[in-house]
């Protein structure tokens, strides 16, 4: 149930930032053909871009883990007995799990902050809220962290019992697709 819903939800999230990244080439089109043909950019585009590359990114995170879409540097670890492999994978995930942690324990206080202070980003014409953007890095973070878990459990279980690691979640957009 919580591996369905771990999934259901990193796949709303990813369709989210993908629409948003989308959304976000229009405003850069308009704001390069204001500039050059109009001599006027649209008003406020540096903040609304990395706003959205902020929020884009964390959006991503629980869909890019759960799917094995993190770097995996494996040029050493492939030399190694299948035993070893399998307690490096579990040692990558604890690692994981501390610094998805870590990133959201210490973004609940700023996130807080701009909550309470009411933080804006920009001047002048447009002043977008800086909260939305950092209780993504706090939401994402977590369920960063929540997915090196479920990782963690899945190999830890195939080192104690000897067996090949599962394959990446059914995520994977390419195994969907044929």
């Amino acid at each position: 149930m919580l591996l369905r819903l771990n999934d259901w939800l990193a796949r709303a999230l990813l369709t989210v930032a993908a629409v948003l990244a989308f959304l976000l080439c229009f405003l850069v089109c308009a704001d390069v053909i204001g500039r050059v043909v109009f001599n006027s950019p649209v008003k406020g585009t540096p903040e609304i871009v990395s706003f959205s590359i902020v929020i884009i990114l964390w959006l991503q995170a629980a869909y890019a883990i759960r799917s094995g879409g993190m770097i995996w540097v494996d040029a050493v670890q492939t030399h190694l007995p299948h035993r070893v492999q399998r307690a490096c994978e579990v040692f990558g995930a604890l690692l994981g799990i501390v610094f998805f942690g870590l990133v959201c324990w210490g973004g609940i206080d700023p996130a807080l902050y701009a909550w309470n202070s009411n933080e804006f980003e920009g001047e002048g014409a447009l002043r977008v809220p800086v909260w939305p953007a950092r209780f993504l890095v706090v939401a994402g973070s977590f369920l960063g962290a929540l997915n090196y878990l479920l990782i963690t459990f899945e190999r830890l279980r195939a080192l104690i019992s000897g067996d090949a690691p599962p394959p990446a979640s059914e995520l994977r957009l390419e195994e969907k697709i044929s």
